[in-house]
């Protein structure tokens, strides 16, 4: 397994919006991209602090899904609906899954 964190700085009242681009994200994901689970989380000491991990089959597959051209309209209406809330381009940390524990 693989993973990519992503964190931003939202404008006020933007936590909300957040959540709704993430649901319109799977109006256009590709089944079988890759995903296995997305979590939007927000600091809860500072609510303008987002964070969306994304755990993904492989690297590979995260790979492939960014370069797919059938994503590509849905990425560019999700990064408009967003361009007013955020308060800077968001920052990528790309994680290797060493442990997985489920109770």
């Amino acid at each position: 397994m693989w993973a990519q964190l992503s964190s931003v700085r939202v404008k006020e009242g933007g936590a909300d919006e957040v959540g709704r681009a993430m649901e319109q994200l799977r109006t256009f994901e590709q089944p079988g991209s890759g995903p296995l689970r997305t979590l939007v989380m927000q600091d809860q000491k500072d609510p303008a602090r987002m964070f969306v991990l994304v755990v993904f089959e492989s690297e590979e597959k995260a790979r492939a899904r960014e370069a797919d051209p059938r994503r590509e309209e849905g990425v560019r209406a999700l990064r408009a609906s967003l361009a007013g809330v955020l308060e800077a381009v968001p920052e990528y940390t790309d994680l290797e899954v060493i442990a997985e524990l489920v109770p």
